[in-house]
């Protein structure tokens, strides 16, 4: 089996954590970053690293990235940078190409310039905090979309020893309840008989505004 091989650009916090955990998890990746200094220091932890002007489009071809699986452009704070290189990058043929937006506008000129998933580290991460802020029962939160999202919340109060007909989440909130997880056990087809148990976890899916009441009728 041809293992998938992963190109990040950008040795940032985030781009060093993606591509020491893809590396981690058996892939090939390479590394790329302006700093020396940042290559220097992810050299052992990836496949290769190699220090290039990711704005310079001779640069990128002769580092053949169009061969690869998927390209993450994980570059900080320069704006610039980071729209040059999705730019190169989708002339070159990039099959898939992630790219880190500092905002709202940034990510919407990525996507109309072809970049095929655009993501808000910072963004998201401020609403994980957010929403355990409001509940220490809450321990995920990721966003879908606009609208919808998915939330991971520990069972307590009066969830205990119920099971999900009698609880009737879809009723009252409008949400779903899309697996259960038990002692680090994933059941992703409850039953409405099954019954939640003390350390239980319950995987939730709904529009943003009845999670947040669900959240909050769940909140100690």
């Amino acid at each position: 089996m041809v293992r998938k091989q992963y190109a990040v650009i950008g040795m940032g916090r985030f781009g060093s954590s993606i591509a020491q955990s893809l590396y981690g998890m058996g892939f090939e990746v390479l590394a790329i970053d302006s700093d020396e200094h940042r290559i220097q220091e992810i050299s052992d932890k990836v496949t290769h690293a190699v220090t290039a002007d990711s704005t310079d489009e001779d640069a990128l071809r002769a580092l053949g990235l169009r061969n690869f699986d998927v390209v993450v452009v994980a570059i900080g704070q320069d704006i610039q940078a980071s729209i040059l290189t999705t730019l190169i990058l989708k002339e070159l043929g990039v099959p898939m190409l992630i790219v880190k937006a500092q905002s709202d506008l940034h990510g919407k000129v990525l996507n109309r310039i072809g970049a095929d998933k655009v993501v808000f580290p910072e963004r998201d991460m401020g609403l994980r905090v957010a929403h355990h802020l409001i509940s220490p029962n809450i321990l995920d939160y990721i966003e879908l979309s606009p609208e919808y999202s998915i939330v991971e919340i520990r069972a307590t109060g009066a969830m205990l020893g119920s099971n999900l007909r009698e609880m009737d989440i879809r009723a009252k909130y409008m949400c779903n309840v899309m697996a259960i997880k038990s002692n680090n056990v994933m059941n992703i087809a409850p039953h409405a008989e099954d019954r939640i148990k003390d350390g239980d976890v319950l995987v939730v899916v709904g529009r943003n505004e009845d999670l947040r009441k669900f959240e909050m009728a769940h909140t100690e």
